[in-house]
This record gives C-alpha cells, sequence and structure tokens, in this order.
C-alpha cells in the first residue's frame, strides 16, 4: 500500500494487471516512475470518488463500487486521448492499494472477515491461514515440502513435489495456472526487490487472477503476499521486513510447483471460503482476547476460548478499519447467537452455546441457528484453564513443531502457559526464567508491537520489577530461538511477589487492551533470577551465511547472488558451514551462487539470459533446507534452556 495516497480506493489485482498489459513497451519503462509521482494531484470529489490529475489534459477518475473497492475496468477512466491505454490510468491504479479477491488477507491465525458461518452455504476450509507480518511471521507451510528435482517435461519446468505429497488429480486449467504461477515467480524472483517495479507485479498478479479463476484461492493468495511485499519493500514501509518477503517467495514457489506437478494435495488447492462444520453444544471459557492488524486496511479483535474437554476455540471480528477498529472492537459485542456479552466480557466470561458452527481451525460461526447463552468465567487456577500451565514450555513447544512437521499446512501455533520470574529488558522484549528445574531463559516479544497497542508498554512496565513472579499466555514464535509471544498476563498463585490485579479482571491481563499500573505492582524488590545467557543456537550458528545470500537475492534478485559468488571463493563462504556439519546447506549455497552466475551462449556464442527457472529451482531448494535446519535449532533452543534470540 502506498501511504502517501491514503484516499486512494483499494484495487482489484485483476484491473492493475490488465491495464499494466494494456500498455506499450516504451509506456512501460516509465510506469515506475509515474506512480511514485501520482500523491501531488490527488483529491476526493462529493460522490466519493478520487481524481488525480497529470498536466492540463489529463484527468483520472477512480470511482468505487458500494464495497469502496474498484472492481471493473470502467470504473478507472482518464480523459486523454490514449485512454485507457495510457500511462495515466495504469500508474493511478499502481498507487493504489491491492484490494483483495474475495475476503482479507490472512495477516495472523485470528483474522476472519466474519463470513456466513452457516455449514448449508458454506464450502471447504480456508488453507490461506497462517501467521504473515502480524502476529507470527510469513511462508510457514513450505519448510519441509518442496523439492529441488529437474524440469518434468512439458510446459513446466519447476520442482518436483516431495515424496510424502499425496497425489490429487488436478484440472487442466488448474495446472496451467500453476504453470503460469511459477513462471511469473521465477521471474519476480530473478529480479528481485530492484528490478521488481509495476511491470513485474502486473504478470504476479495477472497469473494470481488466473490462479483464482482455476480454483487455486491458495496460490492467489500466495502471490498476492509476495506483490504487498515488493511494494512495502520498494516503497521503505516501516513494517517491511526482507525475511517475511523472502518466505513469502518460499511459499508461492513451493505452492506454484506443487500444483504444476500435479500431485498437490486438498490444502494446497485450498477454497475461497471456510467451511463451518455443526458442533453441537459446547461449553466455552474466555482465556484472553488479542487485536488483530491487517497491512490491508482490516482491523479487529480476536478471543480465545477453551472448551471443558481442552479443546481451543476463538471468536473474531474483523472488518475494515485498521488500528481504529482493532483498538474499538475490544469492547465491541459478540456477534454470536443472541449472546448478551462484549469481547471483553467474553474473555473473562464463558458461553453455553446450542447448535455451534466451527470451521477447521476452531473458529466459532454466528449461522442463524446458533443460540448462546452467557455462562460464569473460569479463572487461570482452575480447570481447563489451569491445565494450559501444567505442562513445561519445552515440552509444549515440542509437540507444536512435531505438529508442523506433520502437518505444514496446518494451523498456527497455539497457545501455551507458563509460570516465569522476571529477569529484565533486552531492549524492547522482556527476558524471563521459567519457574522449573534448568528453564530455559525466554525473551517476549510484542505480540502486536504498533506503538498505540498497550503490548510493548506493558512488557517495559513488566521489566521494571525483576525477581516478578507472573503467569504468562502466549503463542510461541516457532521462527525464533526461544521466543513467547504474550497474549495474557496474570498473578502466580501463592506467590508474594506477583501482580495484583482488580478482582473484576479475573486474575489476567490483556496485553494488546488493558494498561498495567503501578498499583498493579507489588511493593518493594525481590532477587532477580540468574541472567546468564549461553551461546544463541540459532544466532551464533553459521547457517546465517545462507540466510544472507537467500535475502540478497530477493532483494537485489539474481545478479547480486551472481556477485556475491564472483567476489568470494566458496571455500571461504562456505567452509565455516561445513565445519559446523552443515554439508547441505553449504552445498546448496554453492549450488545457487553457481547457478545465478551461470551465462549461457547461443550455437554463434553470443551470451543469453538465462532461464529463471533452474535459478528458481535452486532457490527454493535452499530456502526450504535453511527453513528446516533453523526449525530444528528453534527446538534445541527451547530445550537447553539458555539460548535466547538476539
Amino acid at each position: 500500500m502506498n501511504t502517501d495516497l491514503p484516499q486512494l480506493p483499494s484495487v482489484a489485482p485483476e484491473i492493475l494487471a490488465e491495464a499494466v498489459e494494456n500498455l506499450t513497451a516504451r509506456l512501460r519503462k516509465k510506469l515506475d516512475a509515474a506512480i511514485e509521482g501520482c500523491a501531488a494531484g490527488a483529491a476526493r470529489g462529493d460522490d466519493g470518488s478520487v481524481t488525480v490529475r497529470f498536466g492540463e489534459d489529463a484527468l483520472v477518475t477512480l470511482r468505487p463500487g458500494p464495497g469502496g473497492t474498484v472492481t471493473a475496468a470502467e470504473q478507472a477512466t482518464c480523459t486523454c486521448l490514449l485512454a485507457p491505454r495510457c500511462l495515466h490510468r495504469a500508474a493511478v491504479l499502481g498507487a493504489a492499494p491491492l484490494a483483495d479477491a474475495d475476503q482479507p488477507p490472512h495477516s495472523g491465525p485470528h483474522l476472519d472477515p466474519d463470513p456466513d458461518p452457516d455449514p448449508a452455504s458454506a464450502s471447504a476450509p480456508d488453507a490461506g491461514a497462517g501467521p504473515e507480518a502480524g502476529a507470527a511471521g510469513v511462508g510457514r507451510s513450505s519448510a519441509g515440502r518442496a523439492g529441488s528435482g529437474a524440469g518434468l517435461g512439458g510446459s513446466w519446468d519447476g520442482p518436483e513435489p516431495a515424496p510424502e505429497s499425496a497425489p490429487e488429480a488436478l484440472t487442466a486449467a488448474q495446472l496451467g495456472a500453476a504453470a503460469a504461477l511459477w513462471r511469473a515467480a521465477a521471474e519476480a524472483l530473478a529480479a528481485g526487490v530492484t528490478a521488481g517495479g509495476a511491470v513485474v507485479q502486473a504478470e504476479l498478479l495477472r497469473a494470481a487472477h488466473t490462479a483464482r479463476l482455476a480454483g487455486l484461492p491458495r496460490a492467489e493468495a500466495a502471490a498476492l503476499r509476495v506483490v504487498r511485499g515488493l511494494r512495502a519493500a520498494r516503497e521503505r514501509s516501516g513494517g517491511h521486513r526482507l525475511a517475511d518477503l523472502t518466505g513469502a517467495f518460499r511459499e508461492l514457489l513451493h505452492t506454484a510447483g506443487l500444483l504444476a506437478s500435479g500431485t498437490a494435495g486438498p490444502a494446497l488447492t485450498g477454497t475461497a471460503r471456510r467451511a463451518y462444520r455443526p458442533g453441537g453444544s459446547l461449553r466455552v471459557y474466555g482465556l484472553c482476547r488479542e487485536p488483530v492488524l491487517s497491512s490491508t486496511g482490516y482491523g479487529g479483535v480476536a478471543t480465545h476460548l477453551l472448551a471443558e474437554d481442552g479443546s481451543r476455540y476463538s471468536v473474531s471480528d474483523v472488518r475494515p478499519g485498521g488500528l481504529a477498529r482493532a483498538r474499538g472492537a475490544g469492547s465491541a459485542s459478540v456477534a454470536l447467537g443472541g449472546a448478551a456479552l462484549d469481547h471483553a466480557g467474553l474473555a473473562r466470561g464463558g458461553l453455553r452455546i446450542a447448535g455451534a458452527t466451527v470451521s477447521a481451525d476452531g473458529r466459532l460461526g454466528a449461522g442463524r441457528g446458533v443460540q448462546a447463552t452467557p455462562l460464569r468465567g473460569v479463572p487461570w487456577t482452575e480447570e481447563p484453564a489451569a491445565a494450559l500451565f501444567a505442562r513445561p514450555a519445552a515440552e509444549a513447544v515440542a509437540a507444536q513443531l512435531a505438529d508442523r512437521d506433520a502437518d505444514p499446512d496446518g494451523a498456527g501455533p497455539a497457545l501455551l502457559g507458563c509460570e516465569v520470574a522476571v529477569v529484565g529488558a533486552a531492549g524492547e522484549d522482556l527476558l524471563v526464567r521459567e519457574v522449573r528445574a534448568d528453564a530455559p531463559l525466554l525473551r517476549l516479544r510484542a505480540a502486536h508491537p504498533h506503538p498505540e497497542l498497550p503490548h510493548t508498554a506493558n512488557l517495559r512496565r513488566i521489566a521494571a520489577h525483576p525477581g516478578l513472579l507472573l503467569r504468562v499466555l502466549g503463542r510461541p514464535d516457532l521462527d525464533r530461538a526461544a521466543t513467547l509471544r504474550p497474549l495474557a498476563v496474570g498473578p502466580v498463585p501463592g506467590a508474594e511477589y506477583t501482580l495484583r490485579l482488580p478482582e473484576e479482571w479475573l486474575g489476567r491481563a490483556d496485553l494488546g487492551y488493558d494498561v498495567l499500573q503501578g498499583g498493579h505492582f507489588p511493593p518493594g524488590a525481590a532477587a532477580a533470577p540468574s541472567a546468564a545467557e549461553g551461546p544463541d543456537v540459532l544466532a551464533d550458528s553459521p547457517l546465517w551465511r545462507v540466510r544472507r545470500l537467500l535475502e540478497s537475492g530477493v532483494a537485489g534478485g539474481r545478479r547480486a547472488v551472481a556477485e556475491a559468488a564472483r567476489t568470494t571463493e566458496p571455500l571461504t563462504a562456505y567452509g565455516p558451514l561445513r565445519r559446523a556439519g552443515f554439508t547441505t546447506a553449504a552445498e546448496l549455497a554453492a549450488a545457487l551462487a553457481a547457478e545465478a552466475d551461470r551465462r549461457p551462449r547461443d550455437p554463434f556464442g553470443r551470451l543469453t539470459n538465462a532461464s529463471p527457472d533452474a535459478y528458481a529451482r535452486a532457490w527454493l531448494a535452499t530456502s526450504t533446507h535453511l527453513a528446516a535446519a533453523e526449525r530444528s535449532l528453534v527446538a534445541a533452543s527451547w530445550a537447553w534452556g539458555r539460548a535466547v534470540s538476539p
């Protein structure tokens, strides 16, 4: 999204792709510069339209539909003689934020536009859900699944599927769409951020739209994440992280590669709607609530619930509105079966639900037949919530990592609880030690670091009380060493130096909504636990060399990787990897660098452009192996007890 143009309406990806495709080669070269200059002439009309003027003779007008999105070509017009195949119209469309095809993107494990959850009208589960730029990172499902084999013949020359992929018959249209998406993704990867301007992005958008029409919404969602990442990187957005864009590329190549091979499972095919199945009668109790923010302007809240048998559920309320919506939704009414509760009350209360509808990832739907009655809340000291704090954090994380290895396309990290003693601040993070023998030193990192949400401020206040004992409920960050993203905290039963929360808070504070004050902390001081840190098994491993090579390729394209190969001797660059036992990582990185620097010649000896397919296969193989290796090190950091991320 272009932050200089907040008044521009969002644009459907296929509309932008078509506008760029209609430009001549000469005009395409000028497109990026034209997009940067759009802000000067933008204005909003009384009828809701937005106009952007280019000189005296060209006025571009966007007239969004009722949903606030430009979804048809005739809604974007220009007064110049070349319209609609003009640079002005394409530039304004390229400057506008990208709209989602059917629903808001999954920036976190609980982003839901509140679709109609009636089982009779819903279809299969949404497969695009998973952590992104919000709470838990991007591209998780690609780890350990994509291969790097030879081409498969025909029009497809992408990676072969991993042996565990179950064959699934795809239509010819789906195979063709996936192959086209692979080619567009490979071209974008070879270009990198520096050359990944509007034209490269438009090719990805066109391939994404084709995938959508072919019934491959997960592939479309992966492509849109890459385009948004390229935009954020080129605009130097404050929310851009090169690691996230690297993960998004891995996810896209993995998804497109398996689909184009014709042997992808149903999870990779996906559907555009989330299925809600009948759940019968349920008794659920609130655990905490969590703000939800999307990079595309959606905001809201997700309230986490626990059933009597330990099953996890959630109720979400996410709509357009961004930060203001996320802040206000914490006290908004719960739209579930007529229950007279708001999300603040539900987080500390409960519900008896008749005729429940439940999605595959535990989201409760608000179908027409659902009836809900409020119940008394259950404190964390009573069952079923008490069971969350009975298991060592290392065991809980090991189980989650094992589940992710078995089903990389499953739900995101689950909530876990632990009792900790505060060690002190580490930058904006909080260091704590679990109250167990030989327990690890953990890093608590703000689940939502936005400065207008209280997560970071609450952690800072807690850090000022070394030795404080508290219970923490959060989501482990499975991409960082011994790191937990806390959502709520509470006092430790029977402890003297612990939190003192109001009785109406029912023994816990939601870090994204409740603000901890001085009166919530005990007077005096306590002895802080040992803060000695051992080596960080993730940051101190030589795998950073591979990570830097992959990220330099995303930032600077194939040329940047080739330059690294020319200026560094392979033994010098990857010798530490081999000596540390990462032989496969060293070989894959060397192969990637060699492929990036490969310069084929035609029969007359003239240099020709190398196909991006082989480079994309080498990059995907290296990235997939790195993700698997880092995942193993993350598991070790929780088990070994003294490693924390930098």
